[in-house]
């Protein structure tokens, strides 16, 4: 048996006409696509079109019949906006992407959007275009190529051996999301991860040298990296050469500078800055395709040869992973319940009765939710396959520190904690690199106040529906004496505003064990928003929380008979304002004022449940409502209506222990029912 998967023949990389024709093909393909569209970007697919070609002809292991094939090279275009350099390589290559789909770039309701989007265009491994998200978002393809290699690998059968090659541009040089990421990954040391830079010295405004001076071959190799510079962009030998260098490098990740030309070959565009962004224009598109050999009329020509230079991806690529499949063949044979449990996960079943060694919590405990939180993790990473993530350097505040967990790391990388440093912004990009690994099972954790360093990478992740959990722990200004700098206010409205992302903030440890049994189980990313402050275990009169927190909202104590009378009131909380509310319900009762509590951890998930439930929650004809969250009241005044209150913050915290500040800003149960009897005096 082979060691590793079957490799294409190494090719004569010495020039070759066909490799010529079959790159301008490229290029021309992308300007036409443009000029149709009259919207987009030419000017890197001339100049890199060269890179991308040595990638996908000559280098790649890769199946265009089956772009999800497990252990398929990964390809990452960090500047999505050459994307339709991109297209036009998938589709010459044999990736199910028609003519036609080339000729609607940019249109409404094509598979060729103006950046390259995950889970619409086959052959598109992630969602890119927010400069910098490209290369970080590779980083943790890379790590997860590395854990998975590590976990199922057994002796001379290598299951998982494959690359990830990114090509960015001057843009992802200067975003600082990619020196976050650039820094870990040479720390642990991803050998498998090649970077391709294009640099060619030109942005929007102009020259990059208008702010952009620094020597990034120097910056990479300071962080660690392999660096090579190839000083001629058409130099596919060079490219090549220097590619495959690249990849006898075990240790340090590869970036390879590229110099290059925007808009290359064009008589009145190369090196500006109108090559970028817009279309060449009919007069000038006509001299680039005569430049190139190409009839000037001709519109998305491809000529029969270049086809035919293609055929052998096709080909090799269906005999890589047949021999891959074989491979997966006998590795089954001899390791059966490795190789089922890695079946189950690609098929999304997790181990049955998992949920049953999730830790029970009875009252009178007090926990906080961040721990309670990570007794579930502990529990989980016990019964889990495939789970793997860690924090931005809050391992002990988040509860990400797991007993017994190993650290991921480049002397062990089979450790399923990740220690991802003061990185908060590329934490939750390479969040989405592992999750797209289709192996992993990612989480991170933070405070909820540095969720504003990570909305470009949670918002790229909610637009692919990723399963990623995001835990912030510290969700209000109950955390106490760090003061308003690390209070949130109006992160919980940020998230919340968001497309597909799942907010759940629990109410104790039993609606967080909840929350994570069904944060598994959900489509798309979820964040889960905890505590730093203990909280009662709530005291429940059946053992439904399960059912109960899937539905987003529910009755936690109800008034006393049925119907509700006319003049009772229902009060809404999530998080720790959930037990003040009970309490204050205790004083509203004992006054003779029937009142409800619901406890809605999850805003979206309870929007999503059908109108009864709704109404049965939250009857229509009571109209007496108090909302309570310490957090902005923006968007709750859909559920307390318009003779309801909402007790929120509209105003940033301040530094004092927790109770205190909680007491000073209104958060208490005295407060809660004497809103009540203001709003019902108030109907009267």
């Amino acid at each position: 048996m082979k060691r590793r998967q079957e490799k294409p023949p190494e090719p004569d990389m010495a020039p070759d006409a066909s490799d010529q024709l079959a790159i301008n093909t490229v290029r021309i393909l992308a300007v036409d696509m443009v000029e149709r569209a009259q919207s987009g970007h030419p000017g890197m697919p001339l100049g890199a079109a060269p890179m991308l070609f040595v990638l996908f002809r000559h280098i790649m292991r890769h199946n265009p019949r089956n772009p999800s094939w497990l252990n398929r090279d990964r390809f990452v275009l960090s500047a999505g906006h050459a994307s339709a350099m991109l297209y036009a390589m998938l589709h010459l290559s044999g990736y199910d992407l028609t003519m036609e789909d080339l000729q609607q770039f940019r249109q409404l309701g094509s598979r060729t959007p103006g950046h390259p989007e995950y889970g619409l265009t086959p052959g598109v491994e992630t969602t890119t275009g927010p400069l910098g998200q490209g290369i970080a978002t590779a980083v943790g393809m890379a790590i997860s190529e590395r854990h998975a290699a590590a976990i199922l690998n057994r002796g001379e059968i290598e299951l998982i051996d494959h690359y990830t090659y990114v090509i960015c541009s001057d843009g992802d040089m200067m975003e600082g999301i990619g020196s976050e990421a650039a820094s870990l990954a040479a720390h642990l040391q991803l050998g498998k991860l090649i970077c391709l830079y294009d640099s060619n010295g030109i942005s929007i405004e102009g020259p990059t040298s208008l702010a952009f001076t620094e020597d990034t071959s120097s910056r990479y190799r300071a962080y660690g990296w392999h660096v090579q510079e190839v000083e001629d962009g058409n130099d596919t030998k060079a490219i090549h050469d220097a590619v495959m260098l690249a990849r006898e490098e075990s240790r340090r990740p590869s970036f390879i500078r590229v110099r290059t030309h925007i808009g290359y070959g064009s008589p009145n565009r190369q090196d500006t800055a109108k090559a970028h962004g817009e279309p060449l224009g009919k007069e000038e598109t006509a001299l680039l395709k005569a430049a190139f050999g190409f009839p000037p009329e001709a519109r998305f020509h491809v000529a029969p040869e270049v086809r035919e230079h293609f055929r052998p991806v096709r080909e090799q690529g269906e005999v890589l992973e047949a021999t891959w499949n074989s491979m997966f063949g006998h590795y089954a044979l001899r390791f059966p319940e490795i190789a089922q449990s890695l079946r189950d996960r690609l098929e999304g079943r997790l181990p049955e009765e998992w949920e049953d060694a999730l830790p029970s919590f009875t009252p009178p405990q007090e926990r906080a939710t961040r721990q309670a939180s990570q007794a579930c993790l502990e529990a989980m990473a016990e019964t889990i396959p495939f789970l793997i993530g860690g924090s931005a350097d809050l391992g002990s505040s988040c509860g990400t520190f797991l007993k017994g967990a190993a650290s991921f790391t480049a002397e062990n990388p089979g450790g399923a904690t990740i220690h991802f440093g003061v990185r908060e912004h590329s934490m939750g990009a390479i969040l989405n690199g592992i999750a797209l690994s289709g192996i992993l099972r990612p989480y991170g954790a933070t405070f909820l106040i540095f969720s504003d360093y990570m909305k470009p990478a949670i918002r790229l992740s909610a637009l692919m529906r990723l399963p990623v959990v995001f835990i912030f722990t510290h969700d209000s200004i109950g955390l106490g004496e760090d003061g308003p700098t690390h209070q949130p206010v109006e992160q919980l409205a940020m998230l919340r505003a968001m497309p597909n992302l799942t907010i759940i903030r629990p109410a104790d440890a039993n609606e967080t064990k909840a929350a994570w049994a069904l944060a598994l189980g959900l489509k798309g990313p979820v964040a889960l928003v905890l505590t730093r402050q203990k909280l009662p275990v709530l005291d429940r009169e059946n053992d439904s929380c399960m059912e109960e927190v899937a539905k987003g909202g529910y009755i936690l104590s109800d008034w006393s008979g049925a119907p509700a009378p006319e003049d009772a009131a229902i009060i809404i909380a999530t998080g720790s304002e959930v037990h003040i509310s009970l309490q204050a319900k205790v004083m509203l009762e004992k006054e003779g004022i029937a009142a409800r509590v619901v406890s809605m951890p999850s805003r979206e998930l309870f929007l999503l449940q059908p109108e009864a439930w709704q109404h049965r929650v939250l009857p229509p004809r009571v109209t007496t409502r108090v909302v309570v969250e310490a957090a902005s009241p923006f968007g709750w005044d859909r559920f307390s209506g318009p003779s309801g209150c909402i007790i929120a913050i509209d105003r940033f915290g301040a530094s004092g222990p927790g109770g205190a500040v909680m007491e000073a800003l209104g958060f208490t149960a005295s407060h809660i029912a004497e809103t009540v009897r203001e709003l019902r005096k108030n109907k009267t």
